[in-house]
């Protein structure tokens, strides 16, 4: 890239002006890597500088990689998108939807109106959903004693639906079960299958739900941001490292470079280094609309110190792939229509546009989620990739 420092000023105002701890920055192409920078501090308790090789914990980033697990099933002829997932997951049986409460405080519940499918799960359309997003969701964990989804408890995934599937986007713990499924189908534990058929594969190296020794050196801390005076303080958090479970939704720790490398696998059609790991048509079914006249909504928070309400690019139609947020338009100077997307609750993020052969990864290491900070700097970062890359390909 040929105005790398135009980021780099960017990543060090930032930084430097206090309204993000440290944050690592990476843009490529199907081809290789065009930026990679990184700025501020791990933790702002300690001295040590943020570097382009920080562990952080990706959350729901998660998510677009057991997607490609998942769908890796499908490809093998294990599991149909469409298919009843109940007798593969007993789980996911009967599953009751939540309409209410009665006047003595106890859930009102009724049979659930059709199955929940693959294609379900992949599109958030289960009728499942997360308590930060849904006050009768966590009313119900109070209830029931439930705990949160990051408690990696296989009690967390006894949550009911909160609409029939098919007939809506609710954001919750949908990728948890498909993180099952493949586990069911594979005969392996998540971790393993994945590390086998994803990262090993790829190259990534970094990226897993169990931290090594030397991955701990270089671990970001998590901040949370004071609804007070804005200014960002260190917390202890740390996913659970001997899980119940492993969260297929939100329970990896990687790199900036490692999750890069899984973009341009995608931008790659499936291929990356000589390694397949998904077939072409797969990748595009996985890039298109799969929840049909359904849309994406706004995301609500019922638990502010968790999450800020969170909507990407309001007033335009998003829709779900397998795996990914889909933006049906063009954003001016950044990428273009039909762009693939999502985040982690930490203030992670990335996209994923095939028409223009770009991707890039943004992470910081903060609470609650759609912080406005991470979010300006997140559209800069991106407007300044596609800049410096219009320049690259007029020269």
């Amino acid at each position: 890239m040929s105005d790398r420092a135009a980021i780099d000023r960017l990543l060090s105002d930032a930084t430097a002006k206090g309204e993000i701890a440290g944050v690592v920055a990476v843009a490529g192409t199907a081809s290789g890597e065009i930026y990679a920078g990184a700025a501020g501090r791990r933790d702002l308790s300690k001295p040590e500088p943020m570097t382009v090789d920080t562990v952080f914990w990706i959350a729901s980033m998660t998510k677009a990689i057991v997607s490609a697990a998942a769908m890796q099933m499908v490809e093998q002829g294990k599991v149909g998108l469409d298919q009843d997932l109940g007798g593969i997951l007993p789980d996911l049986a009967n599953r009751p939807v939540l309409e209410g409460w009665d006047a003595d405080g106890k859930p009102r519940l009724r049979p659930a109106k059709g199955a929940i499918t693959l294609r379900h799960l992949l599109t958030h359309t289960a009728g499942l959903c997360y308590e930060i997003w849904n006050a009768d969701i966590a009313r119900y964990q109070q209830y029931a004693g439930i705990p949160s989804i990051t408690t990696c408890e296989i009690k967390a995934l006894t949550t009911p639906l909160v609409a029939d599937p098919g007939t809506q986007w609710n954001y919750g713990i949908n990728i948890d079960f498909a993180g099952k499924l493949v586990e069911k189908l594979s005969g392996q534990r998540l971790d393993a299958y994945l590390q086998d058929h994803m990262f090993a594969p790829l190259g990534m190296r970094d990226t897993g739900f169990k931290l090594r020794p030397d991955q701990r050196t270089r671990l970001a801390a998590m901040h949370a941001r004071s609804p007070d005076d804005g200014k960002l303080t260190t917390i202890p958090f740390e996913m659970p490292q001997e899980p119940e479970f492993h969260m297929g939704g939100g329970g990896l720790y990687s790199t900036a470079g490692d999750y890069l490398t899984f973009c341009r696998m995608i931008l790659n059609r499936g291929t990356l280094n000589g390694a397949t790991v998904l077939r072409p048509e797969t990748v595009a079914l996985m890039g298109r609309n799969n929840m049909g006249d359904i849309n994406v909504t706004k995301l609500v928070t019922v638990a502010s110190t968790a999450s800020y309400d969170a909507e990407f690019f309001p007033g335009m139609v998003k829709k779900w792939g397998l795996g990914f947020m889909i933006s049906t338009e063009a954003v001016p100077s950044r990428r273009a229509a039909n762009s693939l997307t999502w985040a982690g609750l930490g203030n992670t993020y990335f996209w994923i546009d095939p028409a223009s052969d770009v991707a890039g990864v943004i992470l910081t290491q903060s609470l609650p989620f759609a912080d406005p900070a991470v979010l300006r700097l997140y559209d800069a970062f991106e407007a300044e990739v596609y800049r410096a890359a219009g320049e690259r390909k007029a020269a």
